[in-house]
């Protein structure tokens, strides 16, 4: 939750995180675990199966060895890390972030998965999957402060409807959660 990390001078300064309280969504490693499992069961499948078949040839190999990696690559879980004022997503290849105190605009992606975008003053911008700010409390309160901070300033121009949404939803969980723990249900 609260952990506090000190960048290596010379080899994290351009990744470092600022100081202060900072959470990450907790779930991304059995994501990231789950992605793997199922990369590897498919690259086995194949193998096996084309072996069986007596099909099996090195070109065949690294094409399946190639459509596992394919499938990897697609179910990499980004990493998302808030702290006080920003607000990290890191995929498999770069990072990007926003300024939550200095937003701009929050709004819903169109698409297949729903999505949520956040963009800042400065240009910076963040699209990242609502049930990980839904599943990890800390995260959430953090982008929440950050957002109400953007309003308070008058930056955050199109969004707040986007922002109260969710946290209608957050709340809804919540809710549901305590219900369900309680024997409420």
């Amino acid at each position: 939750m609260g952990r506090s990390t000190r960048p290596v001078p010379g080899r994290d300064a351009d990744r470092a995180e600022p100081p202060g309280t900072h959470a990450s969504n907790t779930g991304w490693a059995g994501e990231l675990r789950a992605a793997v499992c199922c990369a590897v069961l498919l690259l086995a499948l194949l193998l096996v199966i084309d072996t069986a078949a007596g099909s099996l040839t090195a070109p065949r190999g690294i094409l399946w060895a190639g459509l596992s990696l394919l499938l990897f690559v697609v179910l990499h879980p980004a990493k998302v890390t808030a702290g006080e004022g920003w607000l990290a997503s890191r995929g498999l290849w770069r990072e990007r972030r926003v300024r939550t105190d200095r937003l701009v605009a929050v709004r819903w992606s169109d698409g297949v998965a729903q999505r949520l975008v956040l963009r800042d003053v400065d240009g910076g911008g963040v699209e990242l999957d609502p049930h990980v700010l839904i599943d990890n409390p800390e995260l959430w309160r953090l982008v929440d402060a950050g957002a109400r901070a953007s309003l308070g300033r008058g930056t955050l121009l199109c969004g707040a409807t986007a922002l109260k949404q969710l946290s209608r939803r957050i709340d809804g969980e919540t809710a549901q959660s305590v219900f369900k723990v309680s024997g409420l249900d």
